[in-house]
């Protein structure tokens, strides 16, 4: 088991900056990727960026490129997204998730198999 607790969310004016955590505890080890998603009421859940646990390799929603940067402290198990330029169409609760399965491109939320409870980021325009 893992568990995955966010942190970080808040209010924010469009064209500001916020960066959400993911603390990470449990059985980390065996984490072969972690990502983050959105969602807003009525809508899927929507893949934003992932981060490989071991490579480092990133890869982002085509829609934050340039504005937002995944990144890890394994030493802290700790997931963490920097979001720059915000818009208020990010606006969103922000998940966290853990994959512990081998798997090319996990940007579906079927590829993981822990998360967070969610943390809200809302953009005022």
């Amino acid at each position: 088991q893992e568990q995955l607790v966010e942190s970080g969310g808040g209010l924010v004016q469009a064209g500001g900056s916020l960066r959400l955590s993911c603390a990470a505890s449990g059985r980390t080890s065996s984490n072969y990727y972690m990502g983050w998603f959105r969602q807003v009421p009525g809508k899927e859940r929507e893949f934003v960026a992932h981060i490989d646990w071991s490579s480092n390799r990133r890869y982002y929603a085509d829609f934050v490129k340039g504005r937002f940067t995944i990144s890890t402290d394994n030493a802290k198990n700790t997931l963490y997204l920097q979001m720059k330029s915000l818009k208020s169409e990010d606006t969103a609760v922000y998940y966290c998730a853990a994959g512990q399965r081998a798997m090319s491109l996990p940007t579906t939320p079927a590829a993981y198999d822990y998360w967070g409870q969610g943390t809200q980021v809302t953009v005022s325009s």
